[in-house]
């Protein structure tokens, strides 16, 4: 069984609610949550069941629809139906893919006050429209989100010693001091990270097979899963929903990395597209952070709506997205990635990942942009602006090439009230130049 951070997570939960809150995990599909759900329910109580409302089995089912005035007579069925016995405040009960049948996750108002035993509720596509219509959604209920691997994760899964290994990535930068002779090796590691990504069937493929051939299978496979689920929308909806999600890797391509709607044809509205990226972004695929032209800690007076980035959820999917997903890809494409010959740690590569491991940490996600009224309106951008303390960070990702970055230092300079410690993101070893602390792209999810 890999290991996930979010495990850590269900344990605090289960210590601190003490059956007061039910836990609802959401996520894309296939990024592994009802797996940790049954090890957590297998390790840390006596018993457990998982309800999986996706079989729609009809003695369950009816049980629920019956309602439960007499819980003692509910639970004992239950438990006659599942075959297993049920402890006071030591048996753990999952709803999985809760989504099927809202009804359930209406009544967990009801299971919670009751108090003898925990709930956790899991599912896609939870907070979709349809899923969530004509039901009380449940005060009781405390949100979590299961993301895919992150760099940690994935190096714990890759090496026996994979948690000492990232401990030094860790103690170097919180000493910030130079990786020295590891840092190839740790950059070799990142970039096989960036192509197998962190979904966790194509972490365990690469895990057991090291053949890139078979993991790009496995992504591709999730990928008509997701458009098949986009296919499922009302057809105008679905055209638009797999239209957007299509464009992702071209947009990314594009200098700015913004989303430019007029590509979805020249009459192109953005109002005509929110619920679209409103829909990709509740099933969890993708990632989007809104420009700020005023980057101080009240930014959410000052996010600008029109201006977005759009990432895709796991950047080994990014990949197999952007490189043909009909055709599996060539031993030879996947070595021009392994050993930076696409340049990887230029372009969406590097931003998608970089954003994926924004996200992964909880950090807003917003990014800084303004028409710089002194050179004749040009564009003045910053890639990521992060929330650390009582200041904002600004990070820009940059090749080992690049010779300078006047967007960070006119930000620097015109907003350093607000200005933290900055950022470049790059595939070198640690270093301070400017007071510019430049970072390894394998430890931005330590910021």
């Amino acid at each position: 069984m890999l290991k996930r951070k979010i495990y850590q997570e269900l344990v605090n939960w289960k210590k601190e609610s003490n059956g007061k809150t039910a836990l609802l995990i959401e996520g894309a599909r296939r990024v592994g949550k009802s797996t940790i759900t049954r090890e957590f329910g297998a390790n840390e109580y006596k018993s457990y069941i998982v309800i999986d409302f996706s079989m729609k089995n009809k003695r369950i089912i009816s049980l629920f629809e019956e309602g439960f005035d007499d819980k003692d007579l509910f639970f004992a069925e239950l438990s006659a139906v599942v075959n297993t016995t049920f402890y006071i405040r030591n048996t753990l009960i999952i709803f999985d893919e809760v989504q099927k049948y809202p009804h359930a996750r209406e009544l967990i108002k009801h299971f919670v006050e009751d108090g003898r035993y925990d709930y956790i509720e899991t599912g896609s596509l939870i907070s979709i429209k349809k899923n969530i219509k004509d039901i009380t959604i449940p005060s009781e209920e405390q949100k979590i989100t299961l993301h895919p691997f992150d760099f940690e994760e994935f190096m714990w899964a890759l090496y026996d010693n994979g948690e000492q290994q990232f401990n030094f990535i860790r103690e170097c930068y919180t000493k910030q001091k130079r990786v020295g002779v590891n840092h190839d090796k740790f950059m070799k590691d990142f970039r096989i990270y960036m192509i197998v990504g962190g979904m966790p069937q194509a972490v365990n493929e690469y895990i057991s097979s090291k053949d890139f051939r078979k993991v790009d299978s496995i992504k591709q496979n999730i990928i008509s899963l997701y458009k098949d689920d986009m296919r499922k929308l009302p057809k105008i909806s679905s055209e638009k929903v797999l239209d957007i999600y299509n464009q992702i890797p071209s947009q990314l391509s594009n200098p700015n990395k913004k989303f430019n709607i007029t590509s979805m044809g020249k009459n192109a509205k953005t109002r005509n597209f929110d619920t679209t990226f409103t829909w990709l972004e509740e099933a969890k695929l993708i990632n989007q952070f809104f420009a700020t032209s005023v980057p101080n800690i009240a930014f959410a007076f000052t996010l600008d709506y029109n201006k977005r980035k759009v990432f895709i959820n796991d950047t080994g999917l990014l990949v197999t997205l952007a490189l043909g997903q009909k055709i599996i890809m060539e031993d030879e494409i996947y070595n021009k990635l392994l050993f930076d010959k696409l340049h990887i740690n230029e372009g969406m590569i590097a931003e998608n990942v970089v954003a994926q491991q924004i996200a992964s940490s909880n950090h807003e996600q917003i990014f800084y942009y303004n028409l710089d009224k002194e050179e004749n309106l040009r564009p003045v951008e910053i890639d990521f602006l992060l929330r650390i303390g009582s200041k904002l960070s600004p990070l820009e990702t940059k090749s080992s090439a690049y010779t300078e970055h006047s967007s960070l230092d006119k930000i620097r300079k015109k907003f350093s009230i607000h200005i933290g410690k900055s950022y470049i993101i790059y595939d070198r070893d640690y270093m301070v130049k400017d007071e510019i602390i430049h970072l390894p792209i394998y430890m931005v999810g330590l910021l």
